[in-house]
């Protein structure tokens, strides 16, 4: 089993913590990811997301560059654990190698600015996947579930998606600059129509790290059957996340433990509509609560098992937990 996940905010939590004072590293802790249960659980490569919630921060470029600067002092400190990825063929010399590869994303496409420059700074850094956006509105586009207009309804914010309000015209030329650079442009979070303009604009596969299928749970950072489709046809892949409430929908206020058999309830619904080759994981370890059935990469046996049972082949869970991202990542990334 090779494992490949296209996102977990591991860096993000790991920089709050320290900020409080707490010694966490990335070898080994207590969250949902680390290096330690990585290389027992069969992980090729993980994903690293610097997560900036701009609600919460004055300079978001400021913010992304502090994050970065803790990625690479993680990285120096267990590189003998893990090296990262600049270029496809980097993958495979860290296997080679005996080490864990790691990706570098950005979630919130707000700390560029708007800034070409600025996008073309954080290429240089060695990212190479961009979340669009996040839960507010950018200079790029507009996001499904708008933060500043949650209010005191949450069902409304959940499950009423926005079909108007899509990329700003800097955010089509971002999408172009995207695929010259070599980046990957990730829809998870981003607009429904702002969805179908990637779609449109869009001339290299693009991806939805870590969203669902709304047929199966209504909320809106699912992607509809038509969404999972035009993905599909466009060579792109979407990440299973293990986030109870985008797998299945329970009553205001009661608890949603999460369950391995939603997760599996997901995966044959995207895959009956958009067939196999559009399905990966993208776990959202560390941005979300825990998932019970799921709780952290030691799980991902348990994961595949549940596949297995339920009628997946071996051939099939091999381009679900890995083979389908990576032949994302060999046709964008140069």
């Amino acid at each position: 089993m090779r494992v490949v996940d296209m996102h977990c905010d591991t860096i993000s939590v790991l920089w709050n913590r320290r900020e409080k004072g707490e010694k966490v590293s990335l070898q080994e802790n207590d969250l949902h990811v680390d290096l330690k249960r990585l290389r027992e659980s069969g992980y090729l490569l993980q994903n690293f997301a610097l997560f900036v919630d701009r609600g919460k921060c004055v300079h978001p470029w400021e913010k992304v560059c502090q994050l970065h600067r803790l990625y690479q002092e993680e990285l120096l400190e267990n590189a003998d654990w893990i090296a990262p990825v600049y270029r496809f063929a980097d993958i495979a010399e860290n296997e080679a190698a005996g080490k864990l590869s790691s990706l570098l994303t950005v979630e919130e496409g707000a700390v560029c600015g708007g800034e070409i420059e600025k996008l073309r700074g954080l290429y240089q850094m060695g990212v190479r996947m961009l979340t669009l956006t996040w839960n507010y509105p950018n200079e790029l586009g507009h996001p499904n579930l708008n933060a500043k207009e949650k209010g005191n309804a949450p069902e409304e914010f959940l499950y009423q998606p926005n079909v108007t309000d899509g990329l700003t015209e800097r955010g089509e030329e971002f999408v172009e600059e995207m695929e010259r650079l070599g980046m990957i442009a990730d829809v998870s979070h981003l607009s429904d129509a702002g969805f179908y303009q990637v779609y449109e604009h869009a001339k290299k596969p693009f991806v939805a790290s870590h969203s669902n299928a709304r047929s199966v749970c209504r909320c809106v950072r699912n992607l509809t059957d038509d969404m999972i489709r035009k993905l599909a046809e466009r060579g792109g892949v979407m990440g299973l996340n293990y986030c109870a409430d985008f797998l299945r929908e329970v009553p205001r206020g009661q608890y949603n433990p999460g369950a391995v058999e939603d997760v599996v309830r997901h995966a044959k619904h995207i895959t009956n509509i958009g067939g196999i080759q559009v399905l990966g994981l993208g776990s959202d370890f560390d941005g979300i609560d825990t998932n019970e059935g799921l709780p952290g990469v030691q799980s991902m046996e348990r994961l595949w098992k549940a596949l297995k049972d339920a009628g997946y082949t071996e051939k099939e869970l091999d381009m679900i937990f890995a083979g389908n991202v990576l032949r994302v990542y060999e046709e964008v990334m140069k």
